[in-house]
């Protein structure tokens, strides 16, 4: 459970530096942020897993679900607001 955390956390940042180099091409940009959001929500899933199966404190969980809210949150505004970020 732990490897699977750090493959999906930092496969969000590395998805997000792709797309932030893919800015040219909006379907390339929000492809990529999709693939950060998918990452992020597998990470918030397992968090949620070693929560239920107690092998974090409740409010440890309760604070990491709620970090990844708002992670999802920003990569979805960007998606939505793709314009805003692509290179004219």
């Amino acid at each position: 459970m732990v490897d699977q955390i750090r493959r999906s956390s930092r496969s969000v940042c590395a998805n997000i530096a792709e797309a932030w180099r893919k800015r040219r091409y909006k379907a390339m940009f929000i492809a990529k942020l999709s693939d950060a959001e998918s990452e992020a929500c597998e990470t918030q899933v397992w968090i949620e897993f070693a929560g239920r199966c107690e092998y974090i404190e409740d409010a440890l969980c309760d604070e990491l679900d709620a970090a990844y809210d708002h992670i999802i949150g920003q990569i979805v505004t960007m998606i939505n607001e793709a314009d805003k970020w692509l290179i004219k």
